[in-house]
């Protein structure tokens, strides 16, 4: 059995970062920049986030967590990380109705799918709360193969669930997609299936993040879009009734 909710103080968000720490770092081999404290995957969005946590409700251990950066919290951090990755010129008009979510993982002990259920859940009671339009979120691909995976979950998913031609954004460092060679058996990874289930474009292009070795898409959900029964399930009283989804400028 798991709990879901958002970190209460500096301790609950530091679980989050440990958690991150050993996946990324000591499981994934994720170049992090170092941070103050040791054994903890810290950077300078973390302070303007709030920290969704699944944890084990025998163990109390956090063995899930996501990072969801408002439009409030962007500000501060002087953009959504992103930014970092893509230019986002053409989403300039939904800034202030999106909520980037990031730096999602699960403990290794627990990936049959029901944390990041979890998870999911916890994103959809977040963004409806708020009154949020758009989930948004920089969707990654591992290069461990040489990249043939990357190659081929990436050139599919852009011409399957393409965002609206007004909503692409180009990646400042693009993962060389036409020269690798794909792999045919290649499998769309559950984080990405997720986004996909849920109704969420890819707005074009991966980037390539050298320090984490992965291709990046930018993935963009509109909160219409939420599958109707997903959202009544999790988003429970705040769920009324499906919106109108926005056209692309």
């Amino acid at each position: 059995m798991f709990t879901c909710g958002l970190a209460q103080n500096l301790d609950e968000v530091a679980e989050a970062q440990r958690l991150r720490f050993r996946v990324f770092s000591e499981e994934l081999g994720a170049r992090l920049a170092e941070g103050p404290t040791p054994g903890l995957d810290e950077d300078r969005f973390d302070p303007h986030c709030d920290h969704l946590l699944v944890r084990d409700a025998h163990s109390g251990r956090v063995v899930g967590t996501y990072r969801l950066l408002g439009p409030e919290g962007a500000r501060k951090a002087g953009g959504f990380y992103a930014d970092t990755e893509f230019d986002l010129t053409r989403l300039a008009s939904l800034r202030a109705s999106i909520v980037e979510i990031g730096r999602a993982c699960v403990d290794p002990e627990h990936r049959d799918g029901a944390v990041l259920t979890r998870l999911w859940g916890g994103v959809t009671r977040y963004v409806l709360e708020r009154g949020l339009g758009y989930v948004m979120g920089c969707a990654s691909v591992g290069l461990g193969d040489g990249g043939r995976t990357a190659a081929a979950v990436c050139d599919r998913l852009r011409h399957e669930q393409p965002a609206p031609p007004a909503w692409r954004v180009f990646p400042h460092r693009p993962f060389p997609l036409r020269a690798v060679p794909p792999d045919p058996d290649a499998l769309v990874p559950p984080l990405i299936r997720g986004y996909l289930r849920l109704g969420a474009y890819v707005c074009g292009d991966p980037a390539l993040d050298e320090a984490f070795g992965t291709a990046d898409l930018l993935m963009l959900l509109p909160v219409a879009r939420l599958d109707a029964r997903w959202a009544r399930r999790y988003g429970r009283d705040v769920y009324r009734t499906r919106r109108k989804e926005p056209r692309a400028a």
